[in-house]
């Protein structure tokens, strides 16, 4: 098997993971990121170099993501630096530090928001956030984005007992997010109570037309799979290492595991190229593909 057939086709989707730090510290974030995070090792000029390669290895869309991407300062730099290199951009964000600048960036350059949402309590959002006023904060910057026009989906993760999940999704469909995912805790980072990672709990998608881009530089196959690294963008050109030998170990690993078939599907929670699958809505609690194949037909809760 040769390095072109590695690659399949050029990467359509890039994760660019800007920074690990974060102002909440939810207990099951698998990036392990919290306010003791940091921007990592990735500069300024890394970040362009590989958004030229992305855009010159034809990538449709990058979703900035971290971390909260809105703490990095140089954020509205890379986002407009994105639009101008003719790319979609989504920015991954729990809507709690959105400065001024950058709703002006969202609204010139088509940025679309995604952001996690848990529950319709503020107590009970907090709590999984552990900031106070989150759930406020975050409630009232997904209004102002719907207001201003900037197109805006949420996920619901399930991640306590009993969370009021379904009452999560009425209240993002009362604010008007029309495009509303769920998912549940995955076993990575601090979600994985210290077990080691496996590509078991993977969606098994990874790798398939997308990767992710770490603060460091590191390349993954996604966001979850950060422990099945495949280079180091500081190291060498991503087109090296989009399809090189140890990306094809890596994918031949997941497709061990997962088979072929992950590829038909795509959850909605990470991914802005793709609708939510019918089954794939709080009331379920997961978005795996395999699952959601023999799933019945949920909508949103009425």
């Amino acid at each position: 098997m040769n390095e072109v057939s590695l690659a399949e086709n050029s990467p359509q989707f890039a994760w660019l993971e800007v920074t690990g730090l974060c102002n909440e510290n939810c207990h099951h974030c698998y990036a392990d990121s919290s306010p003791k995070g940091d921007h990592g090792t990735m500069t300024v000029r890394d970040w362009v170099r590989v958004i030229s390669q992305l855009s010159d290895m034809g990538t449709r869309d990058v979703q900035f993501i971290g971390g909260e991407p809105a703490l990095h300062p140089y954020l509205p730099a890379l986002i407009r630096y994105a639009h101008a290199s003719g790319l979609s951009i989504e920015v991954f964000s729990n809507m709690t530090h959105i400065r001024a600048e950058l709703w002006d960036v969202f609204g010139a350059c088509g940025v679309k928001i995604a952001t996690s949402y848990y529950s319709d309590s503020a107590e009970e959002h907090d709590a999984v956030t552990k900031l106070r006023g989150s759930h406020k904060r975050t409630r009232e910057n997904i209004a102002k984005a719907l207001s201003l026009g900037i197109p805006l989906r949420g996920g619901v993760v399930a991640v306590r007992p009993e969370q009021r999940v379904r009452e999560a999704t009425r209240d993002l469909l009362s604010l008007g997010v029309e495009q509303v995912g769920g998912d549940r805790t995955r076993a990575f980072g601090r979600g994985g109570k210290g077990a080691a990672p496996a590509i078991a709990d993977l969606c098994g998608h990874c790798g398939h037309d997308k990767c992710a881009i770490g603060p460091n530089g590191d390349v993954w196959p996604c966001v979850l799979g950060r422990f099945l690294k495949v280079g180091n963008v500081r190291e060498a050109p991503l087109a090296e290492i989009w399809g090189g030998l140890r990306w094809g170990e890596v994918l031949a690993d997941i497709r061990a595991v997962h088979g072929e078939g992950v590829r038909s599907c795509t959850p909605p929670q990470f991914l802005p190229m793709c609708g939510p699958c019918s089954p794939c809505v709080p009331s379920v609690g997961h978005c795996d593909p395999k699952e959601a194949e023999s799933a019945a037909t949920i909508g949103p809760p009425v």
